[in-house]
């Protein structure tokens, strides 16, 4: 029975995570981005200028919100993960440092893509019964496309609360246990016979500080969020551009083969990677993976911000895409690419290559970095997909009485996800996660004028105002 589900399950995800998906999410980017007349490149000034300087402005939120800040942050807690060491070092190892050129374009499509669905959630939110407000890809399918379309959001929601407790919480904690045994052997801390016990002891400490944050609320969630991102953000980078610059003699010719790579990946990988189109794909759907545009996710973060202006917090969509995968992942392929550490063209590989990047510049005292730094971006995805199902859920069940009953179940998911086997429930997850994208991908297609007509009104309101800011002086 197992077997039999794992070949369904690999046959379906094939298919979602292939050619269709990649066409999908791409077409509805370009979409957007010609409809708008690309405007995350021409407003790409405003946006960094908009997000930054938000960021820095100390302003508390209404009750049952939160900060712009607080919602970039919850959204870039869930986006930031895992997927930013381990994702970006598979889809090099199998498509070859073309990869990284290709998941730059789906990045520079992805910010529009991301936009518009940050937009269209501040539009069409909604008040809760308790006050709170609420939004995503399920609410701009109901408010925006009207009762016909109700089949759509619960399908959305649907995905969503299947996919939280794999994607959102298990696997992570299952990194996090990962990176904390390797660390302990490494330095005789522990024996193997040990670390069975301390993985679960790990994964009720875990478990107690997820629910501790969850069922806080709105206000606490984006407490922790503004915190914790910046943090292992910055350090992250900080020590990525250490890498770079201890190597940089190395980096014009890493530049050439990611640009070349994209062209002719058997010139660099030593005729291992062949194929345009295998090294497109992986950089394709590794950055769709980690900067989620399309799957809608992060509107859901961004649908409780403390704003009147769905436009102007639609620019934390294009800035999180930009860091995410720009900043996060171009900072990751340059780590393994300039680093010298043997790359295994052809194979699986995950986190263990960024690791040997950073260790091979730094020394072995940097696999403490890497274990505090991924235990910091597990535990920040499992807080932003704890917002996201709990908002699922909610939709779905047309109450708010089941979201702390949901909270604290998918709570000790963590004590599951710290002492079994996640193989094939983390392929099952990540089904699920590409399910997503289709509900919401017909949507941006359906709304798209609505996007257009916004950004037409926004832009035309901020002229009025700076005309009439001139005028007064």
């Amino acid at each position: 029975m197992v077997e039999l589900i794992r070949t369904v399950n690999g046959a379906v995800n094939d298919f979602i995570w292939g050619v269709p998906a990649m066409v999908c999410i791409l077409g509805v980017g370009l979409l957007l981005s010609v409809r708008t007349r690309f405007l995350q490149i021409r407003k790409f000034p405003y946006a960094i200028r908009t997000t930054l300087g938000r960021m820095f402005r100390k302003k508390d939120a209404a009750d049952g919100a939160m900060t712009p800040f607080q919602a970039v942050c919850t959204a870039l807690a869930a986006t930031v993960g895992t997927g930013n060491i381990a994702g970006v070092a598979g889809a090099i190892a199998i498509g070859g440092p073309g990869a990284v050129f290709w998941m730059w374009c789906s990045a520079l499509l992805g910010m529009c893509t991301k936009f518009s669905e940050v937009t269209l959630a501040l539009h069409f939110r909604e008040r809760s019964a308790a006050g709170n407000w609420t939004g995503g890809p399920m609410y701009y399918i109901k408010n925006g496309l009207g009762k016909r379309w109700q089949w759509l959001a619960a399908l959305y929601s649907l995905f969503g609360v299947l996919t939280v407790f794999g994607t959102g919480n298990a696997t992570q904690v299952n990194t996090i246990v990962t990176s904390i045994d390797a660390a302990l052997l490494q330095y005789g801390l522990a024996g193997e016979g040990a670390l069975p016990m301390l993985n679960l002891i790990v994964g009720v400490f875990v478990a107690m500080l997820v629910a501790l944050v969850l069922l806080g609320g709105i206000k606490r969630i984006g407490s922790v969020a503004e915190k914790l991102v910046p943090f292992m953000a910055l350090l992250y980078v900080a020590l990525a551009l250490g890498v770079v610059a201890l190597n940089f003699q190395r980096l014009p010719g890493v530049l050439a083969a990611i640009v070349g790579g994209a062209f002719q990946p058997r010139a660099f990988t030593g005729g291992v990677v062949g194929s345009v189109f295998l090294s497109l794909k992986k950089g394709v759907s590794r950055g769709t993976f980690s900067n989620e545009a399309g799957l809608g996710t992060g509107s859901i973060a961004h649908a409780c911000a403390d704003t009147k202006k769905p436009v102007k917090q639609g620019m934390f969509g294009i800035f999180e895409v930009f860091a995410d995968t720009i900043v996060i992942c171009t900072l990751t392929a340059l780590v393994i690419l300039c680093s010298g550490t043997p790359v295994p063209y052809g194979a699986e590989a995950g986190a263990e290559l960024t690791i040997s990047g950073f260790t091979a510049a730094y020394g072995s005292w940097v696999s403490l970095f890497t274990m505090v730094a991924l235990c910091c971006f597990a535990f920040s995805t499992i807080i932003g997909w704890g917002l996201y199902g709990s908002t699922c859920i909610s939709y779905l069940c047309r109450t708010e009485k089941v979201i702390r009953p949901f909270l604290v179940v998918y709570s000790f998911v963590a004590i599951l996800g710290a002492t079994v086997d996640l193989g094939l429930l983390w392929s099952i997850a990540d089904t699920f996660n590409g399910l997503m994208a289709i509900p919401n991908l017909i949507a941006l297609l359906l709304l798209s004028g609505t996007v257009v007509r916004l950004v037409r009104e926004f832009f035309a309101g901020e002229g009025k105002e700076s005309a009439r800011a001139e005028n007064s002086n």
